[in-house]
């Protein structure tokens, strides 16, 4: 009889949120890189369903580190966590017509920060930026960005958002 290896899967989620920040099953056994905001992350290991339907089972090991500190923000909007605030372009579903949304933006003294955007559809959307460059989306899909001058155009599936660097780095 041919043994099969079954592997157990995990989704990771960002903190406070059902949103998946990685899924394991279709994107690999590792995940690393930077959490786009502070709080509790969840993770949860599940077998797949084929395997959980024939009584299967699995043996895994977890291994989870965070290196570093949370970031504490430079300065603050009085009442806000924010410290700077504008109107960006921004635009969802296939058409993706422009209109205007609110960004708020959260800026650390390791030149790094958190822009903050209420989407047409009212949710929020965050965007880590290092140095000035966008790096990661609280989203579980791939963050496209184009440069255009000193705007970053930030993509994800059929949502796009313009993010002025005024904004981002202050000025």
């Amino acid at each position: 009889m041919a043994q099969t290896a079954i592997d157990s899967q995990r989704i990771t989620f960002r903190a406070g949120t059902d949103t998946a920040l990685f899924i394991g099953s279709s994107s690999g056994n590792r995940f690393r890189g930077p959490l786009p905001s502070d709080g509790d992350v969840r993770v949860r290991v599940y077998l797949m369903r084929p395997a959980a339907r024939r009584k299967e089972s699995s043996t895994y090991s977890l291994k989870v580190g965070i290196s570093g500190a949370p970031l504490a923000p430079r300065a603050l909007i009085p009442g806000t966590p924010y410290d700077g605030s504008a109107e960006v372009l921004c635009g969802s579903g296939s058409s993706v017509k422009a209109t205007r949304c609110k960004a708020s933006v959260i800026r650390r003294a390791n030149n790094s920060a958190t822009v903050v955007v209420m989407n047409p559809k009212g949710q929020k959307r965050q965007f880590l930026f290092v140095k000035g460059k966008a790096v990661v989306s609280d989203q579980p899909e791939k963050l496209t960005v184009q440069r255009r001058g000193d705007v970053s155009l930030l993509g994800e599936n059929f949502e796009r958002y313009a993010s002025v660097d005024a904004l981002v780095v202050g000025g």
